[in-house]
């Protein structure tokens, strides 16, 4: 099969997760960080930066869901972008009044990150890029790091900027999804040489990162606690499905005859949303929505 590309615009859209509880995930998603709730149901939730479709986040409740599994596929974290370092700022002075956990945080020298997890123990970063012009690039690949992060600078941005939180910023989306996987060659595979991402970084031990348009990243990939591991079932709580918005229809088309040509099944979505949706699997039974 010739290689091929995904247009430059070829962006993640939104992100589908099953929680316990609906009411208390949205006391943390909608309430704590701020996205706005445009549609609900008795067990779905959809939210997005601005308050209308399309989402960024699905939220569906399942009472039943046993607790979200380590040595499996799935979702590692997904990636909330927000616009500028005084925006990040004032969502990090949320987080620490509120006193909600943060594990982690890294300067990657693309793009300034936060790590937390949500009150069903779903991984998320939150982050802001840095300017593309100063991505260092090296050996062909954009080089990343995980040096320590400046949180006193992030608060100093948003205190000298007066930036108070007034729940997450409208032009706020899903800028990139790490998953879980079993092999990288094979996922590799898949993402690369089937759906059409370039890889953009490969040194980093037991992961890899590809993207489309030159982004350091849309798909972060890793084996650290997944290798060889089978997927997470449908009844834990976790990923439901992702998805991954390609703007030019054309493109669209051409990506789903190259699914079918390598004879992947494709099949409607769990969660309907959109009439031209299609869901398609990756190696590890993770569900993506094209």
């Amino acid at each position: 099969m010739l290689q091929y590309n995904l247009p430059h615009d070829t962006h993640i859209g939104s992100v589908q997760l099953q929680v316990s509880d609906l009411k208390t995930a949205l006391a943390f998603y909608q309430e704590l960080l701020g996205f706005q709730l445009y549609e609900k149901t008795n067990n779905k939730a959809f939210l997005s930066a601005n308050g209308i479709s399309p989402a960024l986040l699905v939220l569906v409740s399942n009472p039943a869901a046993k607790p979200k599994e380590t040595h499996t596929t799935g979702l590692y974290h997904f990636a909330i972008r927000l616009p500028n370092r005084s925006v990040m700022g004032a969502l990090l002075i949320r987080l620490l009044e509120s006193q909600w956990p943060i594990y982690g945080g890294s300067d990657h020298l693309v793009s300034e990150a936060l790590y937390l997890a949500d009150q069903d123990g779903n991984g998320i970063e939150i982050y802001i890029d840095r300017p593309r012009e100063s991505w260092p690039i090296k050996n062909g690949m954009v080089e990343m790091v995980s040096e320590p992060l400046d949180f006193r600078g992030l608060i100093n941005a948003a205190r000298e900027n007066d930036t108070t939180w007034r729940g997450i910023h409208p032009e706020t989306d899903i800028g990139h999804i790490h998953l879980q996987v079993s092999d990288l060659l094979q996922s590799e595979k898949f993402y690369n040489q089937v759906l059409g991402l370039e890889v953009t970084q490969r040194n980093y031990p037991g992961a890899l990162f590809l993207a489309a348009g030159g982004y350091h990243h849309h798909i972060g990939l890793n084996t650290w606690n997944s290798k060889s591991a089978p997927p997470s079932s449908a009844d834990h709580i976790g990923l439901i499905a992702y998805e991954l918005r390609i703007p030019d229809g054309s493109a669209r088309q051409e990506l789903l005859k190259r699914l079918t040509k390598s004879k992947l099944t494709l099949t409607e979505p769990f969660i309907h949303y959109h009439p031209d949706q299609i869901m398609v699997s990756d190696p590890d039974s993770i569900h993506l929505l094209i």
